[in-house]
Parts: structure tokens; sequence; C-alpha cells
């Protein structure tokens, strides 16, 4: 193997700037549907867009810096809501441009729209909590992997080898289930 030899610091500034140029609009797009406040969506992506900068410039390239990326993005997030103390399961919502069917589709009331909403979210958010634990565990995992981590269904399916339509229909079937244990709640707190 040949030794990897080091770009004079204008080209790997280039390439900074053309990775960054190609990957911002996804990367952001991919944070603003995890994080629902704006402004922390924006920390996220300057925090990553950082890191990613600072650790190109190493000796050792970035390799698939697209991947790389998005794996910083969600290990951000993941790291932000631990250090709220929340979960973010509820405040993930799957893809809007999947079928209905895979979407949990519950909303979240937002916290800034007062004490009474504050307190909604927060019996949503326990109440959801319960319900991903009552889920078999097959389903909860598909549902926390797709969901929580972000991981799509294929890499999930290499990742331990059930077949993607499998974990497709583990998904609906969780999805199902939290909303059938969810819809009294927000039918009571009137969502």
């Amino acid at each position: 193997m040949e030794p990897v030899q080091a770009l004079p610091m204008t080209d790997r500034n280039r390439e900074i700037t053309a990775l960054v140029t190609r990957e911002r609009s996804r990367l952001a797009t991919f944070i603003r549907r995890r994080v629902s406040d704006p402004l922390d969506a924006e920390d996220v992506l300057q925090d990553v867009l950082h890191d990613f900068v600072r650790a190109y410039r190493l000796p050792e390239p970035i390799e698939q810096a697209g991947a790389w990326l998005f794996r910083v993005a969600r290990n951000r997030i993941i790291d932000r809501f631990r250090r709220r103390k929340t979960r973010p399961a509820a405040d993930v919502i799957a893809d809007p441009d999947d079928d209905g069917e895979y979407r949990l589709d519950l909303p979240l009331p937002a916290r800034e729209a007062g004490p009474d909403a504050l307190m909604a979210r927060s019996a949503v958010l326990e109440a959801l909590q319960s319900a991903l634990e009552e889920l078999p565990a097959e389903q909860r995992e598909v549902f926390i992997a797709h969901e929580i981590d972000g991981s799509s269904f294929r890499e999930i399916a290499l990742r331990t080898g059930v077949a993607v339509n499998t974990l497709l229909a583990r998904k609906r079937y969780a999805i199902r289930r939290l909303r059938a244990r969810l819809q009294p709640l927000y039918d009571e707190l009137d969502i």
C-alpha cells in the first residue's frame, strides 16, 4: 500500500469547500427532521461542519465524507438530547416522504406554548416511552434504529442479517401499536 500524499492546504481547502457545498443542504434537512428547534438544528449543523473542517485537515483523510458527516450529526443530536435528559423518540418523526403507514405522525405540543402544553408534552413523552417498552423487542429495535438512530432499513438489514421487508413489516406493526396506545392520550389532551 502506497503512503497517502498530503494535499497542499489550498487544494485541501477547495476539497472541503466542495464537499460542504455538496452535502450541506441534505445534512441540514437531516438535522431539521430530528431537532424541532430551528436554532438548535442550526447549532448542530455548524458544530458538525466545524468538526468536519478540523478532521479533514488532519494528515489521514476522511474516507466517505458524506457518511462521516451524517454519522457525526446523528451523534451530536443524540448527545444534545441526552444533555437535556429527554428522549428524542417523539421529536424524531419518520421521513415525510415515507408512506404514512410507516410514520407515527402524532405531534408533540411545542415547548414554548406555555405550562399546559409543557405538561401535555411531558405526558406524551412518558406515554411514548412506556409504549415503546411494551413493544415486542424486534419491533422496538427496528423502530428505535430507524427513528432515533437514523439508520436506513438497508443499514439495519446489513447489521442484523434480517431482510429489509421483514424490518419494514416490524416497523409497520410497531407504528400501529404505538398509534393505538397513544391515540387515547391525544384525544384526552385534545392535541
